[in-house]
């Protein structure tokens, strides 16, 4: 990979990973469910009406669209605000290879591996010690819907991969559009109403915008663009790797700007998460590289 590549590469993980202290920050000024449909809806208005519709399904979208916006960001929105710390969150969401591996085997037929099953056990042994940890910043059922934003995020993958070789871009902001109306209705429903809805709005400082700009155009345009951008330059063997070091800048600035702690059991926690990771990820290309 030439070296501007790979800065672009550490670029993308590193807005992703950052992106979990501005999700706290932001969460300070809009209700979750809000500040996601926010986002899609920036991601969505006025890039639509210049990019052609990719030539998927509208169901395929519809499902994406569903589970990255309600499913991933929106429930992944709700756990951070007072349930679960940004760096955690970080963390926890990488289950979702985990997921999009199970969903892979459903499709496809495919039996489960050893070295898949080992990396999924040394994993959850890293999840099991941030459950036994939990206190007033990370509590059981923030732990548990981060996972299940991983679930959603790997149903969101799956339906990318069942859409076949598209352009990324056009594909998310067209499923964006999917998004929208159930977070919007969510947020009708459980954060108040429409007074409520508009007094948050009116009342987000600038920097609060700033903030849904970012997940928008920074997070979810720019980083989805330039991972799919990335991916049709070279081997997806090279690329994939990137993302095990989005745990790394996701706790990094967490501690950095947030003051959240880093104690030895969630450097130990993490370190088994990102291990069970690269198990699944390397092992393959280790073992043939051996014999």
């Amino acid at each position: 990979m030439p070296f501007s590549h790979l800065l672009l590469a550490l670029a993308i993980v590193a807005v992703w990973g950052t992106n979990f202290v501005v999700i706290k920050m932001s969460l300070a000024s809009f209700p979750p469910f809000l500040f996601a449909a926010l986002r899609y809806a920036f991601a969505l208005l006025p890039v639509v009406f210049f990019v052609a519709k990719p030539k998927v399904p509208w169901s395929n979208l519809c499902v994406y669209g569903v589970a990255v916006g309600v499913g991933q960001f929106g429930v992944l929105y709700f756990a951070i605000n007072g349930h679960i710390s940004p760096g955690l969150a970080s963390l926890v969401i990488q289950t979702q290879v985990f997921f999009t591996i199970g969903f892979a085997m459903f499709f496809a037929n495919e039996k489960l591996r050893l070295y898949q099953a080992v990396a999924v056990g040394v994993a959850m042994i890293g999840l099991g010690i941030i459950a036994v940890h939990t206190d007033s910043t990370t509590t059981v059922l923030g732990l548990a819907l981060v996972v299940l934003a991983g679930f959603s995020w790997g149903i969101a993958n799956t339906a990318s991969r069942r859409a076949g070789s598209i352009n990324m871009f056009s594909y998310v902001v067209w499923a964006s559009a999917f998004a929208v109306p159930p977070l919007v209705l969510i947020s009708f429903v459980f954060e108040g109403g429409w007074e409520s809805i508009s007094y948050s709005m009116a009342a987000a400082p600038p920097g609060a915008w700033l903030g849904v700009l970012w997940q928008a155009w920074g997070n979810t345009l720019f980083g989805y663009a330039a991972w799919g951008w990335l991916l049709s330059k070279h081997p997806a063997a090279v690329v994939a790797p990137a993302p095990l070091l989005v745990p790394i800048f996701g706790m990094g600035s967490s501690a950095f700007f947030l003051d959240e702690s880093l104690p030895i059991w969630k450097i130990l926690a993490a370190g088994l998460v990102i291990a069970g990771l690269m198990v699944n990820l390397f092992w393959p290309n280790l073992k043939r590289r051996l014999m």
